[in-house]
């Protein structure tokens, strides 16, 4: 269950030729690929990609329609190979997936697609999450391009140019018999605007089609000899066809002025910050009409050598707007020029623009009013000419070093949290333990309150990270892997390899029915039913099917008795070989996001409803606060308490409580104060309902009526005035 459907926006994609498509970039994306008669498309959720993979999974029936075979991939490894069909056959596909871990995983396939080279075109739609929005390590996908000589898109972040880069991605590979990669950074995914869309194509020749024809060209397949006439291949005839193509069909571009003292050169994703920057200076307008020479590589590899020199003739300096490190571009440019010689052109890149870390609006305006500053202070306006103005202080205080920073953590009534809570209560007894973290919303167990793990080395190889102390000794480690990180990798890299190497560690699954990092998408043990993929595949199952003999299932992971009994066991049991605990519940959100919808129907329709909500009795919380250190939810906070006795805070449950009961449970196993109640809210009560709450009111009233009288009562007084 995606944690968004498309299934409205979807239809748009059905508009014909002439017509305006209007929506976000991930969108305009699936437009084009269908306008474009692509026979095939595969991929593998992650930010900021994943949902071009959700709207793929919603247009099912109409790719259906048009003969296209739409493929949701075990892993990016596994969507990468699937271009091995643009291989022997010209057959137009596209597979998309985060980068650049995405194209870690999908290395070897990409590195062997791209020797043999493709017949039909070949599109690999990456997802650059880079900056300050990103969730991964900070590394750029432009190494995969140049290092095995792939073409590498990133075009400018609007809606016209991004379904025009899919048509040129295709024919660019199909014109150079190389795999393309298309760069779609976090803005351009979610970029709304509209564009003039085309009509959608059935594939030439379609998948099924080609199984009634098989080819083979051994010529095509990584093996000596052929593999070594590849790389000459690559040299000889791709590159010079794929430059030959970029040029006559200019797909970089030139903007403002053709001649001027000064000129930036900025890769197509970061076009539109460039520009506004110019704005602020009063260099460019609303339109993007600009007072300087810009060329925009919408191309970042190859690097169009003649393309740069020419744009570099009769300029004093040149900016190169290149995010992130290592600087590929600036250094190729600089190459060029000492290659080329006698050229007095200064580039100026990093050091007027930072090495790493992403290019706000802030970054790029100062650094563009250094380099004109420097080189061009003329056209800066006078009050921004002098170095070192008054003004340059920053007008906003840096407030990092006051407000404390924010981790991320798990949502309101998570069924992973009750899983962490347990694991400190065992630690408490036994000691601290070795753990291993993986990626997923399980990682978020490093963080307060509950600061277990120590590292994370990949999806679904959280076991595998912990080998080196699967020896034996004296405690046990302990490895999470979630349910997307186990069949993503997990099962054979993690499971598999411990089963082999007779691990003596101890292994938690956190399997929360989806892969809910990513969006909430089906995975094989999902417990929901999919019309076109098969689910409900148990966890348990297959890794006792890989060898494992020590197997323990929980289906209700907020019970923390029995979680915390149940690691003890694993880390004492006298079993030898890996143990597994697959701990199950459903992620909270998509249960919320099925659950409140059919509820207020329910309600609105009059029927009986009852709502679990949980609260904390003030007058026997003791104030100590160890409940937040072990649960940590969202909705346990903090009020003055109305005794006039009591100084500290106390623990208060607020209204964005999802009634999971993972506090009280904490509590109550944790032998903390028992001040946690639950009360049943009831919606369309039936009579007899209303009639004992009636009763039950009164009493209550009267009880508290009677307290209140006994209790002391505090009166100020004011002094009298002298």
């Amino acid at each position: 269950m995606a944690e968004r459907s498309f299934k409205k926006e979807v239809e748009q994609l059905r508009i014909g030729a002439g017509e305006v498509f209007r929506g976000e970039g991930i969108l305009a994306i699936t437009k084009a690929l269908l306008e474009n008669g692509v026979g095939y498309v595969g991929g593998y959720q992650g930010a900021p990609i994943s949902h071009l993979m959700d709207v793929l999974a919603d247009a099912e029936e109409l790719m259906g329609e048009l003969g296209v075979r739409f493929e949701a991939n075990a892993s990016e490894a596994a969507a990468a190979a699937m271009l091995a069909a643009s291989v022997q056959y010209p057959i137009r596909g596209a597979v998309t997936f985060k980068g650049p871990v995405g194209a870690n995983v999908a290395s070897d396939a990409l590195a062997n697609l791209a020797s043999g080279g493709v017949t039909g075109g070949a599109l690999i739609i990456v997802g650059e999450d880079y900056g300050e929005g990103s969730s991964i390590m900070q590394e750029r996908s432009h190494s995969f391009a140049t290092k095995s000589q792939m073409w590498l898109l990133d075009p400018r972040p609007n809606l016209t140019s991004l379904t025009q880069t899919v048509k040129h991605g295709f024919e660019l590979s199909e014109a150079s018999n190389t795999p393309v990669m298309m760069l779609m950074r976090i803005r351009s995914c979610h970029v709304h605007g509209a564009f003039v869309a085309g009509e959608n194509r059935k594939p030439e020749l379609s998948v099924r089609d080609a199984l009634s024809n098989p080819r083979r060209d051994t010529k095509r397949i990584v093996l000596p000899p052929y593999s070594y006439m590849h790389e000459q291949e690559k040299i000889s005839q791709r590159l010079p066809a794929a430059m030959e193509y970029i040029r006559k069909n200019k797909l970089n571009e030139h903007f403002g002025p053709e001649q001027g003292k000064v000129g930036i050169v900025v890769q197509g994703g970061m076009y539109n910050g460039l520009i506004r920057a110019l704005q602020r200076l009063g260099l460019a307008d609303v339109h993007g009409e600009t007072e300087l020479p810009l060329y925009v590589m919408n191309v970042a590899y190859p690097v169009m050598e003649d393309e740069f020199l020419d744009f570099c003739a009769g300029k004093d300096a040149v900016l190169i707007v290149e995010e992130g490190q290592p600087d590929y571009l600036e250094q190729a440019f600089r190459a060029i020029l000492h290659k080329a010689g006698n050229n007095p052109v200064r580039i100026e890149g990093k050091g007027m623009l930072p090495m790493a870390g992403e290019y706000t609006g802030k970054v790029m305006l100062e650094a563009l009013e250094g380099f004109l500053r420097a080189h061009a202070a003329d056209l800066l306006p006078a009050r921004k000419r002098a170095p070192n103005r008054p003004e340059d202080a920053d007008d906003v205080p840096d407030l990092s070093k006051i407000v404390p920073i924010r981790p991320p953590g798990f949502c309101t009534g998570c069924p992973e949290r009750p899983i962490f809570a347990a694991m400190k209560l065992v630690e408490e007894e036994l000691g601290q333990h070795q753990i291993s973290c993986d990626i997923g919303c399980h990682l978020f167990s490093i963080m307060p309150p509950f600061e277990l793990g120590g590292t994370t080395m990949g999806y679904g190889l959280g076991p595998a990270s912990n080998a080196a102390f699967d020896g034996g000794g004296e405690r046990r480690p302990v490895s999470f892997v979630g349910d997307g990180g186990f069949w993503h990798n997990g099962l054979t890299s993690s499971i598999g390899n411990a089963v082999f190497n007779k691990s003596d560690g101890v292994t938690v699954i956190v399997d929360n029915y989806y892969s809910a990092a990513t969006g909430g998408q089906d995975v094989l043990s999902s417990r929901a039913s999919n019309a076109t993929k098969q689910t409900k595949n148990p966890i348990s199952k297959a890794i006792e099917g890989i060898g494992v003999k020590w197997v323990r299932q929980i289906d209700r992971t907020y019970d923390v008795g029995k979680m915390r009994a149940t690691i003890k066991e694993a880390l004492s049991t006298d079993h030898e070989g890996p143990k597994v605990i697959v701990a199950s519940s459903e992620c909270m959100l998509n249960r919320q996001r099925r659950e409140k919808p059919l509820m207020a129907q329910a309600i609105k329709e009059g029927r009986r409803v009852e709502k679990p909500k949980f609260g904390v009795d003030e007058d026997v919380c003791t104030g100590d606060h160890a409940c937040m250190r072990l649960s940590g939810c969202p909705s346990l906070t903090l009020k003055m308490p109305e005794d006039p006795l009591k100084d500290d805070p106390v623990a208060h449950i607020d209204t964005s409580c999802v009634g999971c009961g993972n506090c009280g449970e904490v509590a109550d196993e944790a032998v903390l104060c028992p001040s946690f109640y639950r009360a049943d809210l009831v919606h369309n009560p039936s009579g007899f309902e209303k009639w004992w709450a009636g009763v039950n009111s009164k009493a209550i009233g009267w009880l508290q009526r009677r307290r209140a009288a006994k209790r002391l009562t505090w009166i100020e007084t004011m002094e009298p005035a002298e």
